[in-house]
């Protein structure tokens, strides 16, 4: 005899993390773009420039590493970057093999002009939430990534100070 059972009810999708985190992604991008509109700038070709503002050059593997995309993706927003004239590409003195980018002045002006958008775009975002509440999604989100950052095609790679969660004044 089959035993009847109920159906399995697989829509509530607010059950899901994996959900919220993609929904919650969603919201941030349009946050930014809506906020930075002005600059016809994605969150990535932002965080590129980010990257590489204080530094001197560097390789397409490394950015990619710094902000946990694949070389690929990396690869395609520098070549954008540097057709709007906000990097360079210089070659490598020690690997000839090596694509090395470089932020110039006019990037360097760009994230300036950018960078308090920026700011307020996260700062909308997580405006529901105390300072505590804020921390607090700052340390889960910080663990959850640390934890599982080998299972991802473009694994994070961090200095000892960016694993440090952030608090809302530390927002940069």
């Amino acid at each position: 005899m089959i035993k009847s059972t109920k159906p399995r009810d697989y829509s509530n999708l607010w059950s899901r993390p994996g959900y919220l985190i993609r929904r919650l992604h969603q919201i941030q991008v349009a946050m930014f773009l809506e906020e930075c509109n002005e600059f016809n700038l994605t969150p990535v070709q932002f965080g590129v420039l980010t990257v590489l503002y204080d530094k001197e050059a560097l390789d397409q593997v490394t950015i990619a590493n710094q902000l946990g995309v694949d070389r690929n993706t990396a690869a395609d927003v520098i070549r954008r970057l540097e057709r709007r004239g906000l990097l360079e590409r210089p070659a490598s003195l020690i690997d000839k093999r090596a694509k090395l980018a470089r932020i110039n002045d006019s990037g360097r002006e760009l994230v300036d002009a950018v960078h308090p958008h920026m700011v307020s775009a996260q700062k909308n975002f997580t405006r529901i939430l105390t300072d505590k509440e804020y921390s607090q999604l700052m340390q889960l989100m910080s663990k959850i990534i640390l934890d599982n950052n080998d299972a991802s095609r473009s694994t994070w790679k961090l200095n000892k100070e960016e694993e440090k969660p952030l608090t809302k004044d530390r927002l940069k």
